[in-house]
């Protein structure tokens, strides 16, 4: 599977206000190609489209310090939007489609920094938009100069991690996330992608567990239940490790 949607997957459990449930069984890790993931899971796409994930792997609350960007567009919108391919009400838009979108909100953020090409805000709602229309090496230029200007900011930094991690940078995205725990050791969502982004794109689930330990120790605030699913996460790749 592709790592764009596997990961919308994990995602699409592991929202702000619904919580997670990442399946570590049978989870295979191959290069990302994503167009080929738009054409082949069309239709199990679709329902996570709405990137509930906010390009990170995984937001464990909303109101984190890590907060998920706002999508541009939910599947419903994107398939009735003009742009979309005829036919029915739930056809998948293609990545041109898609691209289209983005481009078209994306128009006045980038006439705004025609005349403010330094300003961070503006330049994260950009990546914001191209990340949420999985045009994640568009999104990760954007994240990229955002950090350049504000080197600080943890949730920006965790979001260009996640481009580059869904565009096959994996190392990249660990460095990033890394970066982002050295300004703040207890980001909980930089412990979580992190953990995600080591098991999965590394195969390293001494690494994963650590992160996610580590999550728990440094977090005491977390909600029961919340604590109840990372420590979900956690048994799981136990469990794994023994058999």
């Amino acid at each position: 599977m592709d790592r764009s949607v596997q990961a919308s997957r994990q995602g699409a459990r592991f929202k702000p206000d619904t919580g997670p449930g990442v399946r570590m069984e049978n989870e295979t890790d191959v290069q990302p190609t994503v167009a080929s993931a738009w054409q082949a899971k069309q239709a199990y796409a679709m329902a996570v489209i709405s990137l509930v994930v906010g390009l990170a792997i995984g937001y464990l609350f909303r109101g984190s310090q890590s907060p998920a960007p706002r999508p541009v567009a939910t599947v419903a919108a994107a398939t009735k939007s003009p742009h979309a391919a005829s036919g029915t009400g739930d056809q998948m838009p293609s990545l041109e489609q898609m691209k289209k979108m983005a481009d078209d909100k994306a128009a006045p953020l980038l006439e705004k920094l025609k005349s403010d090409p330094n300003n961070s805000g503006l330049l994260t709602k950009v990546g914001d938009v191209y990340g949420a229309t999985h045009q994640f090496k568009a999104a990760a230029g954007y994240y990229d100069k955002a950090l350049n200007v504000d080197p600080k900011n943890v949730p920006v930094r965790v979001q260009f991690a996640s481009c580059l991690y869904y565009g096959g940078d994996v190392d990249g995205a660990i460095s990033q996330l890394q970066q982002a725990l050295h300004y703040d050791p207890k980001d909980a969502n930089s412990l979580f992608n992190l953990g995600i982004m080591r098991l999965q794109g590394k195969k390293d689930s001494k690494g994963a567990l650590a992160a996610w330990q580590l999550l728990l120790k440094s977090n005491p605030q977390l909600s029961e239940d919340r604590k109840a699913r990372v420590q979900k996460l956690i048994t799981d790749v136990q469990t794994q490790s023994k058999s």
